[in-house]
Parts: structure tokens; sequence; C-alpha cells
């Protein structure tokens, strides 16, 4: 049907582009008109197969209010490189021209789906002779920023050299917090002068744009990498130029397994594991190899120990699928027992992070910390069914899940949502649990029609999300909404309408990669993989002293690939411009310390898995 389309316009296309040939110089108006802000398009593309819809803006509001534009009523398609015309049609206004109070912007689609021929293009406005970004069509076009964007986790490795050829030399490093008194030899907290309380804890990875590592923090990049690795294990190949690569496991496993490895050095001979490492000032050095303070863990936690045992035993589920990691896969299962052992026969507490140690606090409350044992009742139910205890456990304590108090399944601590799912589809459990969890789930897609699916009316960049989840590290929560929609497609919740929802899922991910009010891809200087206006500059303490301050004007910038946090309209930081935008503009694109620039553009390694899992979906 689609080349029965394109063949239509075929014969006007090509009347149309000798009209224009012969009234205008294309070349002329392409080279006075640079790419516009105002027309937002997926900047690294988009497969053949899909949905492609560009959106066309007239902001009202905000910091833009004055860049007015009035776009004509026909839109063009055309090669990037010969500039011949490859499609044309008609835009729509969305909502009849009513301004998104979200965004402030008025705004118009165009429908370019039945383009399918691979190849580098863009979007233009014969009226004005604005033009958008680049983008390509071709099958693989998300391939590349899947390596980029996996490469992240390699960038935050404690206690690992970044060196070429693994990295580009401007941003490699040595091996960090390995001096004595750090990693390798890191003292109690509360017992910092006596010798013996050292321990190795060297490895794992920075949590965001701090070089802490906290156990409770780690729970959701790990399980929802090992998610990601399991939904569609084809695509995580051996290639992604890391020290690993080549040796026939997966690069992504590899990874978890770094990660995996410093959770082990957390764990007490006794079960219990630590729950937080890292400084206790805020003296950043230059780089994170130069940093000579010393470094300090926090108690055992309750909290801890049972998001180890999770990670333990969703790693080892995975892990035992690798002849080279069986026996690797079986020391995480022990490892996972010992812990869930600590956590059943200990007190359970949530005053364990002082935070003493900077900044974030660890602690989990109660409930959660019950959720948490029920995803590691499922896991450990995967790797024993014989043991009744699990699904015991899972039934009496099912409903305390987040999916059972959201009305939406998995936008937060998704790898609740993610677990329940995965029980529902194995051999042998409880039908009585499955039938709950599955109608629980398609209770709430049938109940909330702005978290599945797509209702045209609800944003005109097609990736609609309440104003309470503008909040820090809102690009998570937009990542996580699309995939809790590839979560109905895979569950076969709706069969009939699953193409609906894979277009939500994919319009979530072409938000962060463009089609948002900032026209702005949300990872950091994408511009080698086709991205010309991606994030330049991010929050890290790695940036903090400016060496690798901004992509465009600093020698470096930052590293490739990393999820800043996105729109926060609860920022409160001095750019008190920031504060007055609406909710979707409320970003600002400096790294600077002194405006509370973490608020706002800081990484971190839940929203870089959330991104990866929902990019993971569509790599052919």
């Amino acid at each position: 049907m689609v080349k029965a389309r394109l063949r239509k316009f075929g014969f006007w296309m090509s009347l149309g582009l000798l009209l224009w040939g012969l009234t205008s110089s294309y070349s002329e108006v392409q080279a006075g008109f640079p790419p516009s802000h105002s027309i937002m398009v997926d900047q690294f593309g988009y497969r053949p197969q899909d949905h492609k819809v560009a959106v066309i803006v007239n902001p009202q509001s905000g910091f833009n209010a004055h860049r007015s534009f009035s776009p004509g009523r026909t839109y063009q398609v055309r090669g990037s490189r010969t500039d011949n015309l490859v499609y044309s049609g008609t835009i729509e206004p969305w909502a009849n021209g009513k301004t998104h109070s979200q965004s402030g912007d008025q705004a118009w689609w165009f429908d370019f789906s039945a383009l399918e021929g691979p190849g580098s293009y863009y979007i233009f406005d014969p009226k004005t002779g604005q033009r958008s970004f680049p983008f390509e069509v071709r099958r693989d076009v998300y391939r590349p920023v899947l390596v980029a964007a996996t490469r992240m986790f390699f960038y935050q490795r404690s206690g690992f050299a970044k060196e070429p050829p693994y990295v580009e030399a401007k941003w490699a490093d040595e091996a960090a917090f390995l001096q004595p008194g750090q990693d390798s030899s890191a003292r109690d907290l509360y017992d910092r002068n006596n010798p013996r309380s050292a321990r190795d804890m060297r490895g794992g990875w920075f949590d965001a744009g701090d070089t802490n590592k906290y156990v409770t923090f780690a729970n959701q990049p790990v399980h929802q990498l090992l998610t990601a690795y399991t939904q569609n294990p084809k695509i995580w190949t051996d290639d992604f130029n890391i020290p690993e690569s080549g040796n026939r496991i997966p690069d992504l496993i590899d990874e978890i397994k770094f990660e995996l490895d410093w959770l082990q050095r957390m764990q007490d001979q006794d079960g219990g594991v630590f729950i937080k490492l890292g400084n206790i000032d805020y003296n950043d050095a230059e780089t994170p190899s130069q940093d000579q303070r010393p470094r300090y863990y926090a108690p055992k936690c309750s909290s801890a120990t049972i998001a180890a045992a999770s990670m333990f035993a969703h790693g080892a589920l995975v892990f035992q699928q690798f002849d080279a990691l069986k026996p690797y896969a079986r020391i995480l299962e022990r490892k996972a027992l010992n812990a869930q052992q600590w956590y059943q026969e200990n007190p359970k507490r949530t005053d364990c992070d002082s935070q003493e140690i900077k900044a974030g606090d660890a602690d989990i409350n109660l409930k959660d910390q019950e959720a948490l044992s029920v995803v590691a009742a499922i896991y450990l139910f995967a790797l024993d069914p014989r043991q009744e205890q699990y699904t015991t456990y899972i039934r009496q304590h099912l409903t305390i899940t987040q999916p059972f108090l959201d009305d939406t399944w998995s936008r937060y601590r998704s790898i609740e949502g993610d677990a329940l799912l995965f029980y529902a589809q194995l051999p042998g459990v409880d039908p009585e649990i499955k039938n709950q969890i599955l109608v629980r789930f398609k209770q709430t897609v049938e109940s909330n029609r702005i978290s599945y699916g797509f209702n045209p009316r609800l944003d005109p960049y097609r990736a609609p999300m309440p104003n309470a989840q503008y909040h820090w590290g809102s690009n998570a929560v937009q990542a996580n909404y699309g995939n809790t929609n590839v979560d109905v497609v895979r569950a076969g919740i709706d069969p009939l309408n699953w193409e609906t929802y894979q277009i939500r899922a994919l319009d979530h991910l072409h938000y962060l990669q463009g089609v948002n009010p900032l026209s702005l891809v949300y990872l950091t200087n994408m511009s080698a993989y086709g991205a010309e206006n991606s994030a330049n500059e991010m929050y890290h303490s790695w940036l903090g002293k400016g060496i690798y301050d901004n992509a465009l004007k600093s020698s470096s910038g930052p590293a490739p690939g990393y999820l800043t946090g996105g729109a926060n309209k609860n920022y409160t930081g001095s750019e008190k411009w920031v504060k007055v935008q609406p909710p979707m503009k409320a970003y600002i694109d400096k790294n600077d310390p002194q405006i509370k620039a973490w608020e706002i553009n800081e990484p971190g390694i839940y929203y870089q898995s959330a991104y990866l899992k929902l990019l993971s979906n569509f790599i052919n």
C-alpha cells in the first residue's frame, strides 16, 4: 500500500519539482536558512516501516515566544545530499490551532509515513524556506545510537582506565579511586580511624554526575539492562568497543557483570549488603583519577540487601545461558539466597544513609523494600520453581508492588512491572497469580489513555505525559512511558490495536531524540551520529572543572551518548527564567554547578537504562 501511495505521488512530485525549479532557485533558498527550530524531527531518523510525523510549531509562550512562525500549507521531504523532492503533502493543525499549555506552542503535523526509501532527508517548507535538521531512513538507523548510549556505562566505570582504543584521547582517564584509603581499602564511615574496617569495594559504575556508588540506585539499571537483553538478545553483540569485546559474550552482559562484581564486594560474609560508597565532601578533582580523597562505606541495610538479592537472582538467571558464565551464575544464585536470608532475619531499616557520604539518600521505605522482595522472589522462583515459598511470598505481597498502586504499569519502579510480566510468561506458575497480574495490567491500559495508545488531542509532540511528571529526571519517565506501551504489545493485551501502542512507544523515543519543544536530542554530543542539535553540556563532576565543557565551544565536550535528566518544572536554581517556562521548556543546556544544573541535565545510570530498554525494541 505504501509503495502504491508513493507511485501515485510520483507524477505530482515530478510536476511540482519542475514548477519549483521554474520559479525559484532551491539551492539559494536553502543556503539562506539554517535548520529551523520550528520543524521538529527525530534527528537520527526513522526505520522504513515506521510511522513518521514531523511537528511544526509556532511558539506562543516561553523563552522562544518571539520566534513566531506561520507555516505553509504544503510541506516537502527532500534529499539532503541531492535536494531532490521525494514526497509532498499537506500539514494538519493540532487541536484546531489551540495553544498547548505544557509547551506553550501551537502546532501542526506533517505525516510522511509513506516515505520508506532509504536515504538522507530533511523536511522543507516552500512558503517560508525553512527546513528541518537532516535525518536518515534506513533499517539500522538506531544501531549506532544504541552502541554510543550503551558505552555510557563504560565511561561510568570506577577503578577502570578509560584509554584508547576504547575512547578517544580527549575523553581518556586513568583508573580512579584506587589509591590507599579509597575503593580498594575503603573504611567504615562510622569507624574511620580503624584500618581493620578497610574493605575492597572497587569497581562498579559511578551513579550519575557524582562518582559515588549506591547499591539501591543500581537496582533499576541492572534489572532494566538484563530485561533489555532478555527481550532482544540478538541485537546485543560483542563489538561495542569495550575491553571485553571479542570474548564471545555480548558486551552488554560484560558491562552488567562489571557492576555485579562490585555488588558482590559490597556484600558481607553474613549475606548483608552495605548500602553506599563514596566521598564525604564536594571537593571534586579535575578528573576522577586525580581525586585523592578517602572513600567510605555506609552500613549494611535491609534495603540494600534485598535490592542486591533481586539483582543477583536476575543476573544468575540470565548469565547461566552462557557456558563460560555458568560458574559465575551459580555464585550469583548463592549470594542471592544469602542476601534474601539476611533480609528475612534482620530488622527492616529506613535510616541507614545519614547522607554524610554525598549526596543522594539511598534509603528505601518499608513498603518499597517489600515490593523489591517480590521481585527477588520472582527471579529466585525462575531459578528453582520447586521452592514453594517463593510462590507463597509473591501471592501474599503482590498487591504492594507499584503496578497495583499506580494507574500506569511501569512509569516508576519499572523493574517491578517487568518482573510481574516476566512471571506471567513463565511455565508452571500459579494460574491465579498470573491471571491477577494480567487482569491488573489490562485494567491500567483500559482506564488510563494518557499513558497508553494515542489520543491526538493530548500532546502536539505526540508523547503525552502529565505536568506532574516533568520533574527531576523526567526523561526517564518519558522513556518508561514508551516502555510500558511496548509491554502492551509484548503481553498481547490489546492485539487488534498493537500498532497504536508501538507508534506511541516510538513517539516517546522520538521525543528524546529531537521531537520536543527545544528541538533538542537529549543525548550528549551526538553530532557525529547525525544529531546536529544534541545536548552540548551536562552536569557531571568529571566535567566540573571545564576541561570537557561544551560540545561546540570546547575541544571535546562531554562524552557522547549520555541521556540528560530533562525538563524540570520544579527547578530551584538561580536561573529565574527557567522557573517561568511551560513545563516542557524548563531546561537549560549548562553544566554550571552554581545554578544547580544537576536538577535539569545531570545524567544517571537509571535514566540511561530506561532509554536503552526503549531503544532496544527498535533495533532491526
